[in-house]
């Protein structure tokens, strides 16, 4: 049982530290997958419950890249504030 609660993310690394070298577009892609795996209904229990800790991973990664990147977009505006822009029809879906 340990050998599992060693692998899910903590703060002290566990996980988190395997995902440091992970693109976003790669850790997007996988929760994606994981995502589809788990809607199938096709996982057993024990699966699920894997995917489920390794999606949250995956999520907490890309988050904190999304904030990483608002973080620079911010320090290069002239004033320091976000500027809003026109996402016209950017299908996030």
């Amino acid at each position: 049982m340990t050998k599992q609660k060693d692998k899910a993310p903590d703060e002290q690394g566990g996980a988190k530290d395997e995902l440091s070298d992970v693109k976003f577009e790669t850790a997007l892609q996988e929760l994606e997958s994981l995502v589809a795996q788990m809607e199938s209904g096709d996982l057993s229990l024990d699966e699920s419950l894997k995917a489920f800790e390794r999606g949250i991973a995956l999520t907490r990664h890309c988050s904190t890249a999304l904030k990483d990147a608002e973080l620079k977009v911010q320090a290069l505006t002239e004033d320091g504030a976000l500027v809003d822009f026109d996402t016209g029809e950017v299908d996030d879906a």
